[in-house]
């Protein structure tokens, strides 16, 4: 797979971790993969809030925002998944310090006997769907 082909796999897996809370895939692509994750998480924790702001201060906060959005996009494939992140995940995890994903070993594939793993966000629901 060449280096293209693989960032798309990692954007469209972290998209679905932000939208279903948990996918389950390879162990080594859930390592892989939770790289994005924390990464894309910590830009939704850094966009400042604008509420309650005005003057320069506003519009600083605007153009910190922006960024914030943009940098997001170029990582996620999906509007729902953007606005989850700096309206849920950055509201959840903002006083975690990192650490938003955890990764649980769930057997092997039975079609070639590759190790499989759940990549889940911490904190999730328990009843978040499973993803292939």
């Amino acid at each position: 797979m060449d280096t293209s082909e693989r960032n798309a796999l990692f954007r469209n897996m972290v998209t679905s971790l932000l939208l279903h809370g948990r996918v389950k895939t390879t162990v080594a692509k859930a390592k892989e993969v939770r790289r994005f994750a924390e990464k894309v998480i910590t830009i939704g924790k850094r966009a400042p809030k604008i509420e309650g702001l005005e003057g320069e201060a506003l519009v600083l906060a605007q153009a910190k925002r922006v960024h914030a959005l943009r940098q997001a996009k170029r990582i996620l494939n999906d509007e729902k998944a953007v606005s989850l992140l700096f309206e849920e995940y950055a509201v959840r995890f903002a006083t975690r310090p990192g650490g938003y994903t955890r990764v649980v070993k769930a057997g092997r594939r039975a079609g070639d006997n590759s190790p499989m793993a759940f990549l889940a966000l911490v904190e999730a629901s328990e009843s978040a769907p499973v993803t292939a």
